[in-house]
């Protein structure tokens, strides 16, 4: 009777690890996506660098050699007069070469800045350089787009990160009360191991490694329902939390099964340690 409901216990202490492990899962999903997220909204970004009008190929050749060589560029786009005469017909729904018997519209290039120099201060040191080449006419961007999806960002991740923080701290709490509550039942057991000389160690020991075998387990009980879930928002509702690159899986795993070897470890060694420490008659007062 006192075996099976010692492994109801242990189950249910099992479950609640898990949950709470989910929880620090999803945690780590929401901050990888809202970074993923930010990453891309600052590569959208576009700096265009208009040409003069006497540019000629060997110009587009030497403008695209220069931000392929940039860390500052991860991609551009290439409008010709052509095409920029086009756009113009399209959204205005006037074509200026009929009253002006030419195409007064330049080529340009549309850059896109890296996550690295999204920053207003790189905006600004890139488009000073786009400037300075002798067939940019002139560099359009956005600055105060640029400013306010910096300022946006930074208190962004300044929220995101006391969320987790406070979410943690609560994950925390709640598995070394469940830990303590799970070795309560066996502070009788600790107090004799005490009383026949058992070492500190040699009492902590089997508690210790059965709930940090428990914390393992229940991490990869909340990796395999994380995994669910990431997997159910993807294909069912066509959402990608983040990006599944060996990088972000690797975080989530390490951070969830640490987390479990780790807090099940503290819980285990403050719970034994409080119960090796009282004496026969305070155990009957708790």
């Amino acid at each position: 009777m006192r075996k099976h409901r010692f492994r109801n216990s242990y189950l249910t202490s099992a479950v609640s690890v898990s949950l709470v492990l989910c929880l620090i899962g999803l945690e780590c999903v929401l901050l990888l996506s809202a970074g993923a997220l930010v990453t891309r909204m600052r590569e959208k970004m576009t700096i265009t660098a208009v040409l003069s009008q006497e540019a000629d190929t060997t110009h587009y050749a030497r403008l695209e050699q220069i931000l392929e060589a940039s860390p500052a560029c991860c991609g551009y786009a290439f409008v010709s007069r052509e095409e920029a005469l086009q756009e113009h017909i399209s959204s205005l729904g006037e074509d200026p070469t009929v009253f002006l018997g030419y195409n007064p519209l330049s080529a340009s290039y549309e850059i896109h800045p890296s996550d690295a120099y999204s920053s207003p201060d790189s905006l600004a040191v890139l488009a000073d350089k786009l400037q300075n080449l002798p067939y940019v006419t002139e560099v359009i961007y956005q600055r105060d787009l640029a400013d306010l999806m910096s300022r946006n960002v930074s208190e962004l991740s300044l929220a995101l990160l006391i969320v987790a923080g406070v979410l943690l701290l609560v994950a925390m709490a709640l598995i070394i009360n469940t830990i303590r509550l799970q070795i309560y039942a066996k502070r009788f057991l600790i107090n004799t191991m005490t009383l026949v000389g058992a070492t500190a160690w040699v009492t902590r020991r089997p508690f210790v490694w059965r709930n940090m075998l428990m914390g393992f387990v229940s991490g990869l009980v909340a990796l395999a329902i994380l995994s669910a879930i990431v997997y159910y928002v993807d294909v069912r509702l066509g959402v990608l939390l983040f990006p599944l690159t060996w990088q972000n899986v690797t975080f989530v795993l390490v951070v969830v099964l640490a987390t479990g070897l780790l807090i099940t470890w503290l819980a285990s060694m403050i719970a034994t340690g409080r119960y090796i420490r009282m004496d026969n008659n305070s155990l009957y007062e708790i």
